[in-house]
């Protein structure tokens, strides 16, 4: 064995050691400060590249879980509003049979049918949200996936202009084909509005599915098993402790070539 002065192989071995285990000490306490095992992308190059697009497929999804949301309060409000028609048409038709009665008012029946027909009158062209007419013959889509949901209420409620307008004029005697159809449309716009409320409960839940799932494939990706980075951790202070320990003493060896002058 040679010994040396100017290069101390030993020591610098043991300083090799004691920076890698520091290193790895360094690495396990910033997973515990952090909770991520992926603090950056040396860390897992893979991992952080499928993580991060998981992460954008959860934010576009979420974003679809408004929309649906959205739709679901236009279809709600358009159901309710239109729940009310259907009932109050069912009132003006009750009253068109008042009218075979002899001993009915029949101007007070004129006059309760206007009043009914001004309500529907009322509720079809004042439902809205934002500002947005619900019931009118136009179209609202939104985005939920692939493909969005398209509501066109106006075009299944129909064309009822005529027999509301003839109602509110008070004819409501000679209305019962017109009004009959007038219900048959609110009745197809009733039905449309549950399908497509079907439609979006399903995609909802399909969509609240798939982000459970992709949060946790970013989970595995991402999260630090904490108990075992405190192993970690712990094994490399400890170990971190004893390098020292044999660097200061490597450090020291070539002192013993003094005992050779004396």
């Amino acid at each position: 064995m040679a010994f040396s002065v100017n290069t101390n192989l030993g020591a610098l071995q043991a300083y090799n050691a004691l920076a890698k285990v520091n290193a790895q000490t360094e690495k396990a306490q910033l997973r515990l400060a952090t909770a991520k095992k992926i603090n950056s992308v040396a860390d897992d190059t893979s991992g952080w590249n499928v993580g991060k697009q998981l992460e954008a497929s959860n934010l576009t999804m979420k974003s679809q879980l408004t929309n649906i949301s959205s739709a679901k309060n236009f279809l709600n409000t358009a159901e309710s509003a239109l729940q009310q028609v259907y009932d109050k048409l069912n009132q003006i038709i009750a009253k068109q049979e008042d009218y075979k009665d002899p001993l009915k008012d029949a101007t007070s029946l004129q006059n309760d049918v206007k009043t009914l027909a001004d309500e529907i009158n009322s509720i079809l062209t004042n439902t809205k949200i934002n500002a947005k007419d619900l019931l009118e013959s136009v179209s609202s889509s939104f985005g939920a996936g692939a493909t969005a949901v398209v509501i066109n209420v106006g075009a299944k409620l129909g064309d009822n202009s005529t027999a509301l307008t003839a109602l509110r004029n008070g004819d409501a005697t000679s209305m019962t084909t017109s009004i009959t159809t007038f219900q048959s449309n609110v009745r197809t716009a009733i039905t449309y509005l549950g399908n497509n409320l079907q439609t979006l409960d399903s995609r909802e839940e399909f969509i609240t599915s798939s982000i459970a799932n992709n949060t946790a494939a970013i989970s595995r990706l991402f999260d630090a098993d904490m108990a075992a980075e405190q192993l970690n951790a712990t094994k490399g202070q400890i170990s971190g402790q004893i390098a020292t320990a044999m660097l200061a003493q490597m450090n020291s060896a070539p002192q013993q070539i003094l005992s050779l002058f004396r």
